[in-house]
């Protein structure tokens, strides 16, 4: 019988290259998105179910992994993807912005896991893979918001092991670099207030980083092969890193204490 995969966040980037990796693999997959009437790629693929799920509406969540099971019979991995990334001074943004990064990238992530744990309990089995990043590790300037969540991820996945383990399940992290996806664009949500001009220095300097920082970004199927090894292998091993520019800045980080490695940083952002 074919294995299922239910992917949050699947209608591009580092999802939609997972949920087709896993299709070739001759798996099932549940691919869920906010807007599923305006995918026409994954529609098309045979064992493909796309499927309506927004992380922030815990009704849309349990329709979709009950919609899942019902359609493949089981779900036997986990992949929550969905998120984005809120960048700028924190003064910048409003409570509003604040709530939305946290419950998209942290409640949504635990809202999910808890709605399909029953079922994994249920099979004695089940493996979740969360994405963090190696903003889960590390932190870039004006990325408050954003390294909260992703420090959060890993907190929550690495306890999490243990919990899972009681029913033979598994949880993985996958960290990916930069990926060549459009977090640039539609999953980055930049904030700005210039009438702070103690921070406009700071601004500029990242806003000119930035693009730099992306030339040398991995396609997003080199993170689907990564959580692909991760969701197959068997093994209890935690963390996956995705990407040579993840491997060697979480190399960096390991080697420095945290006057070194912030001083590093400074330096290259030109601080």
């Amino acid at each position: 019988m074919n294995k299922t995969i239910f992917i949050t966040g699947a209608s591009s980037g580092i999802g939609k290259e997972t949920a087709k990796l896993f299709q070739s693999k001759g798996w099932n997959v549940i691919a869920t998105m906010r807007k599923p009437e305006i995918e026409t790629e994954l529609t098309t693929l045979p064992n493909v179910q796309v499927t309506a799920l927004d992380v922030l509406n815990a009704n849309s969540i349990d329709k979709a992994v009950n919609e899942g099971i019902q359609k493949f019979g089981k779900i036997d991995v986990l992949l929550n993807n969905a998120g984005y990334g809120a960048y700028g001074p924190l003064e910048s943004f409003s409570k509003e912005k604040i709530v939305r990064q946290f419950n998209t990238n942290v409640i949504g992530l635990l809202d999910v896991t808890r709605a399909l744990l029953p079922h994994f309990r249920q099979n004695k089995s089940g493996v979740i893979i969360n994405i963090s990043s190696i903003g889960g590790k590390i932190t870039f300037p004006l990325g408050a918001l954003y390294h909260g969540t992703k420090f959060a991820v890993e907190g929550i996945s690495e306890s999490l092991s243990y919990e899972v383990e009681q029913f033979g399940g598994r949880v993985k992290i996958v960290e990916p670099g930069a990926i060549a996806t459009d977090f640039g664009g539609r999953s980055l949500d930049f904030s700005n207030d210039e009438t702070i001009t103690e921070y406009q220095p700071l601004v500029a300097k990242m806003l000119s980083t930035i693009p730099a920082m992306y030339q040398n970004a991995s396609p997003g199927n080199v993170v689907a092969q990564v959580i692909y090894e991760a969701a197959t292998d068997g093994t209890h091993q935690l963390r996956y890193t995705a990407g040579e520019d993840a491997k060697a800045i979480i190399a960096n980080r390991q080697q420095q204490n945290d006057a070194g490695f912030i001083g590093s940083m400074k330096t290259q952002f030109g601080l």
